[in-house]
């Protein structure tokens, strides 16, 4: 994190509770609570898919107001088994989240979620409009066929290098269609192939997030504990579609017009271009849009932080955002 982006958010906090979930005979979730316990419900989506929750994500709510609930998506973070792929859809994921607003008690909360966070904030939304009491969405990405190309293709036309050593991940003759080479090889039987793909691709996105590189970022990403969900779930979830019919968020998007919202979208975002929040905003003009114009993808991107803060700041006070 920056220390401009440290100055931004809230001061670190530690959970007031903690606990796993089983939601299936594979899966077991990670979850917490963070901030006031009888405060504000909120619920924070974390990106990838694959990515996990850090103790970073808890510091863009205020903990007087807020209770925070953070959990590791099936497959991410401290979730078990770690890069799970099997029985990993949207729908089981909406699913799971409605698990844990029950299991918790909480019959309405605000939603926030950032890159694949902001994908999943949508389809949830949709889904379950009654239980949403608004949304900040960051960084969007709506995971059509347009997306998922630019994410595997796209990138190197501004990072050509870093491309460059994302396709020498898979051999010369499969290097002309990038997604199923490495589909091949990070849904194989052995360790030490998946690994190593899951690894390169990891790598690749990390090396783009900010706008200005960070290097302790790219080492992150590059963890077996990270790469493994990240690689693994987000091409489980490119090869798919996400399992939803191509731009099927933007078309459903009259469930929740009525819902207050705020985009924040950082205006050199390499991974999820501003196009995508642009397009959202068009089919939701009710919603607040911001584009942060020195910034990247990140959430801890300085300005792009101070955004998301004030969006939670702006609903704590008036419900709303400006």
């Amino acid at each position: 994190m920056t220390t401009e982006a440290m100055t931004t958010v809230f001061p670190e906090i530690e959970p007031y509770r903690i606990g796993t979930l089983a939601v299936d005979a594979l899966h077991t979730l990670y979850w917490e609570e963070c901030g006031n316990p009888d405060g504000q419900p909120v619920l924070f989506l974390h990106g990838g898919p694959g990515a996990g929750t850090s103790p970073a994500h808890r510091r863009f709510f205020d903990p007087a107001h807020y209770r925070i609930v953070l959990f590791d998506q099936r497959g991410a973070g401290k979730s078990t088994p770690l890069g799970e792929y099997r029985h990993n859809t949207t729908p089981l994921l909406i699913e799971d989240i409605e698990k844990i607003r029950v299991m918790l008690g909480i019959e309405q909360w605000l939603v926030f979620g950032g890159s694949w966070g902001s994908t999943l904030a949508l389809a949830y939304g949709e889904a379950h409009p009654e239980r949403c009491l608004g949304f900040i969405l960051r960084g969007i990405f709506l995971c059509t066929k347009t997306e998922v190309e630019w994410f595997v293709n796209g990138m190197q036309y501004f990072y050509p290098e870093v491309h460059q050593q994302f396709a020498e991940g898979v051999p010369e003759a499969e290097r002309g269609n990038l997604l199923p080479a490495y589909v091949k090889r990070l849904f194989c039987d052995d360790p030490a192939i998946y690994t190593e793909a899951a690894r390169n691709w990891s790598r690749y996105e990390g090396s783009c997030l900010f706008l200005k590189p960070q290097a302790a970022a790219i080492a992150s990403f590059e963890s077996d504990e990270v790469s493994l969900g990240i690689g693994r779930l987000e091409a489980h979830y490119m090869q798919h579609g996400a399992f939803m019919d191509d731009d099927a968020l933007i078309r459903h998007i009259g469930k929740i017009r009525h819902l207050p919202a705020v985009i924040v979208q950082g205006r050199y975002d390499v991974i999820c271009p501003p196009v995508s929040a642009y397009r959202l905003h068009q089919a939701w003009p009710e919603a607040a849009y911001h584009v942060i114009g020195d910034a990247g993808h990140a959430a801890m991107e300085p300005g792009i932080a101070a955004a998301l803060v004030r969006a939670t700041e702006d609903f704590k006070i008036q419900r709303r955002f400006s």
